[in-house]
């Protein structure tokens, strides 16, 4: 009984997460959309990594309304100081308040707010909002993956249509044993709306370079997973999230069976 009674409890708390979740969410994309093509300040953070006063008016907003719900969760934002605490916490949020500030602040329309519940090293909620393209991708652990709720799936099979498929050009190159001349899809500057294009069938696979963090990856990680797709390292091993170090390597997206076909490829032809 203490078992189904913990369980019982830990759904109820998902679904007020989830509720919470969403509702944060649509908020925080209507204040980024408000300040979207103005004028606003900027910066530049460790080597080349934008930062403006909306990046950090989103991430106030969600700490805001997110840690006050919750309290005994922990927090790891790219606009907010690492706080250690996280580790030793079974639920973190995980948050990226603008995803491809640079086309943010490009006026472009490919960026997105992107937060995740992870329990314990795996993501268990997803939302990633892109306002000006009213899409709102969200997927729960076991419940699929919605896009405007409606469900979506990851597009089927192993054959590889390099049209549809994104990421850095040299791992795309490296994927065409061919070595003939590939047609590139056009960038998505925004990584996780390029790994959620792959949950709803609009690209068959997209990659992510070097240096990705948590936060770019968590949602959509969830997101995939739940559209009957896979995200992992180029081995085939899943992402850890909440650890010490939230930096990763070379990472692909893609439905299951386009995804091993993926992996074996670069296990036997190791990317370096």
């Amino acid at each position: 009984m203490a078992d189904a009674d913990a369980q019982s409890l830990d759904a109820a708390i998902l679904t007020h997460d989830a509720a919470l979740l969403k509702d944060t969410v649509r908020d925080a994309g209507v204040l980024a959309q408000s300040m979207f093509r103005t004028e606003l300040r900027k910066w530049t953070k460790g080597a080349s990594s934008p930062v403006s006063e909306a990046d950090i008016a989103v991430n106030d907003l969600l700490e805001a309304r997110l840690r006050a719900a919750t309290p005994d969760y922990g927090w790891l934002s790219e606009e907010s100081a690492d706080d250690a605490a996280r580790l030793s916490r079974r639920l973190t949020w995980i948050v990226d308040p603008i995803d491809g500030t640079r086309n943010y602040l490009g006026g472009h329309d490919d960026w997105c707010i992107s937060v995740a519940l992870v329990e314990d090293a795996s993501p268990v909620l997803a939302a990633v909002f892109a306002p000006t393209r009213d899409e709102f991708f969200f997927a729960a652990r076991g419940q699929g993956t919605t896009l405007n709720g409606a469900a979506v799936r990851a597009s089927p099979g192993s054959v590889l249509d390099f049209t549809r498929i994104a990421g850095p050009k040299p791992m795309v190159e490296r994927l065409n044993g061919s070595g003939g001349e590939i047609e590139l899809h056009p960038r998505i500057g925004s990584l996780a709306l390029r790994l959620c294009r792959v949950a709803h069938g609009a690209l068959d696979a997209a990659f992510a370079g070097g240096n990705s963090h948590d936060w770019d990856l968590a949602a959509a990680d969830l997101i995939v997973q739940e559209a009957d797709g896979r995200m992992s390292d180029l081995s085939g091993d899943p992402i850890l999230y909440n650890r010490r170090e939230v930096a990763h390597g070379v990472l692909v997206a893609a439905g299951r069976d386009r995804h091993a076909g993926i992996v074996a490829h670069f296990r036997n032809r190791p990317f370096a």
